[in-house]
């Protein structure tokens, strides 16, 4: 199988105090085109800092990362944030919306910036497949947070990215919220054939993934399949 992920003897550590600090050591493991994959582990294991430098949003001490073909520690900050808009799309937490922006050019803007004619169409196609084709043009201080994480998926769908991250993306809903907005990631990373990598301590999320990577310590303790 062609894999969208690769990563190798990825090492980071952090100068603390008079010490340093060791967050990752020596983590390996590929993913291919489609598939998902659950990262999880207790806090402090590492998950979100493998996720950042999967995502080339920080830099490793050693080893290395292809995404998509490309091997990040060679890329410029400029080439990186090329190579993310093309063919990635992000899910955080926070949702991370621009509150001057109403929620249709909060979803446009990735695909404005690679120059798509067509992002105001694909923007509202989105909103609509997300439940919120009323609610285009709310600012998100007018929208709720599980309005709010709608929009963030929209968002990361636009650019029909390759591979997808989602850091705890129900983390900040309540548990019915969270769990219409957990359907949604996965039925339209479904139906779009993105690869997912999903950073959570939610269980049952982790098990709607094809795999689940657990971390400990800063290393892969065990990487299991969830089915066939």
């Amino acid at each position: 199988m062609d894999s969208i992920l690769s990563v190798r003897n990825l090492t980071k550590t952090y100068q603390s105090g008079n010490r340093l600090l060791t967050v990752l050591h020596d983590v390996s493991f590929d993913l291919h085109r489609g598939e998902t994959c659950a990262v999880v582990g207790p806090s402090g294991s590492g998950k979100t800092t493998l996720l950042g430098l999967c995502a080339g949003l920080d830099r490793a001490t050693s080893g290395n990362v292809d995404l998509s073909g490309s091997r990040l520690d060679t890329m410029s900050e400029d080439a990186l944030a090329k190579l993310r808009n093309r063919e990635v799309g992000f899910i955080f937490q926070t949702f991370q919306l621009i509150p001057t922006l109403t929620a249709l050019e909060n979803v446009m803007v990735p695909a404005e910036l690679r120059g798509h004619k067509g992002a105001c169409e694909r923007a509202s196609e989105l909103l609509d497949q997300v439940g919120l084709g009323e609610r285009m043009s709310h600012y998100p201080a007018q929208l709720s947070g599980g309005e709010q994480q709608r929009v963030s998926i929209a968002r990361a769908f636009v650019n029909r990215p390759a591979m997808l991250f989602a850091d705890e993306p129900t983390g900040n809903l309540d548990t019915d919220t969270g769990a219409t907005i957990e359907e949604l990631v996965f039925e339209i990373n479904e139906t779009a054939g993105t690869a997912l990598l999903l950073v959570t301590l939610n269980h049952e999320l982790a098990q709607r993934t094809g795999r689940i990577i657990r971390l400990r310590g800063g290393s892969i303790a065990s990487d299991t399949l969830t089915r066939a």
